[in-house]
């Protein structure tokens, strides 16, 4: 019998190329392909929630100025930059 809480387990199917993409992937990464796809989906699922967020401000405040969007995308570009020179080589 397992001890703790073992992870839940899902069987996926994915293209050819995409799946040749993920093994490289977490390969290069030094990580194992369920942990490659669970930081994968994670990601997907934080930027979802951003864009639900985004569009839900947009209703209530109306849409964002091209200022407010080329603010944002310094941010996001030097938070980017940031994490890069963060992650061990």
């Amino acid at each position: 019998m397992p001890r703790g809480r073992p992870s839940p387990k899902l069987a996926i199917t994915v293209d050819a190329g995409v799946h040749e993409q993920v093994l490289a992937a977490a390969t290069e990464e030094g990580v194992s392909v369920s942990a490659w796809m669970t930081e994968a989906a994670r990601r997907a699922l934080l930027l979802r929630d951003g864009l639900r967020a985004v569009s839900e401000w947009e209703q209530e405040h109306g849409p964002l100025t091209a200022d407010e969007l080329d603010a944002a995308r310094r941010r996001v570009a030097s938070d980017v930059a940031a994490v890069s020179q963060a992650r061990p080589a």
